[in-house]
């Protein structure tokens, strides 16, 4: 049965590849880039290997939470049932450290961002009688800051980086909890993929990208994970491919989730008033 299914951070990497697979499944799949020539030359590229003409896409320049609000009225107005979203879109090494509002870049993007968009278009996800939503953490979860969300504490990229990851793993067993209904799952894809973050990071790589990809469209549609909610996987633990395990110990500290959550509502409520 065909699903739509909204993939952020999908015209490279694992979140293309992805993409690709799941176009050649037959569903509706619905891209995100911010780069409109770019996104509009990969949706071209996918329709084109898949024989399937129900590709689209979406532009937001992820680091700029306006144009991820208005991405998200446009999804809500475009899509009026959205069965599968793929929280893939992330960033490590960036040009700027911090965005127009003085927020730390990956706090922004892997976290904030996602977020924010989430719950633009959880109205929508909720129509899905099998609603999914997968959200991209990472091996790397640090202690989230207070300081460090607000951008009043400036960190290395690594750390930043770590702290966004653990942030929205927290978040992911918060939504769990809050919609029942809807399946969410938390996904360390695999450490240092063949991706162009990866790469550019360290310069190097452990495991071909397919490894990311694969468990991504396997989280997505399979039926074996339908009741793995408010979980997290580790892909870089089992033997042919990984298996749920236990995230960073503050994703279960109630109280610190509650503290980020009110933050993070702090936060998007000043930008939009």
């Amino acid at each position: 049965m065909s699903k739509t299914i909204v993939i952020t951070g999908s015209t490279d990497g694992i979140g293309k590849l992805a993409a690709i697979q799941l176009a050649k499944k037959g569903h509706e799949v619905y891209l995100h880039g911010r780069n409109k020539e770019k996104l509009t030359a990969v949706i071209s590229e996918i329709k084109e290997l898949s024989k399937n003409e129900n590709v689209k896409g979406f532009v937001a320049d992820f680091t700029d939470l306006d144009e991820v609000s208005l991405m998200g009225e446009q999804i809500k107005n475009e899509i009026p049932k959205i069965d599968v979203l793929i929280n893939n879109a992330g960033i490590f090494k960036s040009k700027t450290a911090t965005n127009k509002n003085g927020l730390d870049t990956r706090i922004v993007v892997n976290y904030l961002a996602p977020y924010m968009l989430t719950n633009a278009i959880l109205p929508n996800i909720k129509k899905s009688k099998e609603a999914r939503i997968v959200n991209l953490s990472s091996a790397a979860q640090s202690p989230v800051s207070d300081d460090v969300v607000f951008g009043k504490t400036r960190l290395s990229e690594n750390e930043s980086y770590a702290q966004s990851k653990l942030a929205l793993t927290m978040w992911s067993f918060n939504l769990a909890k809050k919609e029942p209904a809807i399946t969410v799952i938390a996904v360390n894809p695999g450490s240092l993929l063949n991706t162009k973050m990866a790469n550019e990071a360290y310069g190097q790589h452990w495991a071909p990208a397919e490894k990311g990809s694969n468990l991504l469209v396997n989280l997505a549609i399979s039926e074996t994970y339908k009741n793995d909610s408010g979980k997290y996987f580790n892909n870089d633990m089992g033997q042919d491919r990984g298996v749920f395990a236990p995230a960073h110990t503050d994703a279960y500290d109630q109280d610190k989730i509650r503290q980020l959550i009110g933050i993070t509502n702090e936060i998007l409520g000043n930008l939009v008033s």
